[in-house]
């Protein structure tokens, strides 16, 4: 994903731990995220809600080789704005990441 995404234009940045990224996102405020469901000792869900807490207001994008009515309903109610079932068809995560990146963040009312 990182090579798609960054091939297509886009500044991408990889984490290791969910740590580290929410260090990252404290320092310069990414547009978007674009995560995984499961991974070690986190899921998706509970990163999401680490940078929300941390104040991170951006998009998010979760995909997942496990989805269902179920998680894709957990994780719009946690704030994320799209959820792409593993495997994902490229243009549907560069579509996704372009539709995030270029909405407003916090829309004027």
């Amino acid at each position: 994903m990182q090579l798609l995404l960054q091939g297509r234009g886009f500044n991408v940045r990889s984490f290791a731990i969910p740590e580290l990224l929410i260090a990252e996102v404290k320092a310069n405020n990414p547009a978007c995220l674009v995560t995984d469901y499961l991974m070690a000792g986190h899921d998706g869900l509970q990163v999401l809600a680490a940078l929300r807490s941390a104040g991170w207001k951006g998009r998010a994008i979760m995909v997942t080789a496990f989805g269902s009515t179920e998680l894709m309903q957990k994780a719009i109610a946690h704030g994320f704005d799209a959820v792409l079932d593993k495997p994902c068809k490229e243009s549907a995560l560069v579509n996704a990441v372009i539709d995030a990146t270029t909405r407003d963040v916090d829309p004027q009312v």
